[in-house]
């Protein structure tokens, strides 16, 4: 019996079959590989805004340990692993009062406001990406020739300079949510087992060329900065944020 198609139906040959089976999958695959590249592109900025979100309409407070040496402290940084705040699921279903631990209270940066908590690598070279890239996955970079704190000028801790977007994730996770900080805001540190305390004092854009306040770092009042790439993801320009000792 032989099958008729309606007129204009063109038959497909096993070749031209084949053929497109194979174009279907290159376009499957390129359409999976996009997806993808969206979300490890945009997901970690996507991450940290929502998890803040959640921080703010949940009403969650960050608290510093007071004292690292009484019997509590010490208690609670035997358990830091258990106390850090982080975990999405900790936002979502942990209490609303979460403590603070210093990784390491030879320096460290806690920022309540936003429940960052780094390490801090002191002097390390801003002007040599071989020596400080490596430093910026594990935590947060002193730059070498500026102050500790303590001292009179600038301490001056950056996070973050890389040209990729998707690298967001890999450098940019502890200071992402800087630009949600405000004049007022608590940030502490601690350096060599002492605490200081600085409140935020003014927020600022500047060019990626400025290192004034690297270079000038030595003398004058004792001041906290926190640096950043702006927008993420970008070496455009800089956010700077200034805090001075409560």
């Amino acid at each position: 019996m032989q099958v008729r198609f309606p007129p204009g139906v063109q038959i497909m040959t096993r070749k031209e079959a084949i053929k497109f089976l194979i174009i279907r999958s290159i376009g499957n695959f390129l359409l999976l590989f996009a997806i993808y590249g969206v979300i490890a592109t945009f997901g970690p900025a996507i991450y940290f805004e929502i998890n803040y979100k959640i921080i703010q309409t949940r009403g969650i407070r960050y608290e510093v340990v007071e004292d690292i040496t009484s019997p509590l402290g010490k208690l609670l940084a035997e358990k830091k692993g258990q106390t850090q705040p982080g975990g999405f699921g900790n936002v979502l279903t942990g209490s609303t009062k979460q403590i603070l631990i210093p990784y390491d209270t030879n320096f460290s940066l806690l920022i309540p406001k936003i429940g960052a908590n780094a390490r801090v690598i002191p002097n390390v070279d801003s002007t040599n990406e071989e020596a400080f890239l490596p430093v910026l996955k594990e935590g947060v970079a002193h730059a070498a020739g500026t102050v500790f704190p303590g001292g009179e000028g600038n301490t001056y801790l950056f996070a973050h300079s890389t040209d990729n977007f998707w690298d967001v994730g890999r450098y940019n996770a502890i200071f992402y949510l800087l630009k949600d900080l405000s004049v007022g805001d608590d940030i502490v540190v601690f350096y060599q087992g002492t605490r200081y305390n600085y409140k935020v004092s003014e927020t600022r854009i500047v060019d990626a060329e400025d290192v004034s306040f690297i270079t000038g770092a030595q003398g004058g009042e004792e001041q906290l900065i926190l640096q950043t790439c702006w927008p993420p993801g970008t070496t455009w320009k800089r956010l700077l944020v200034f805090a001075a000792p409560k």
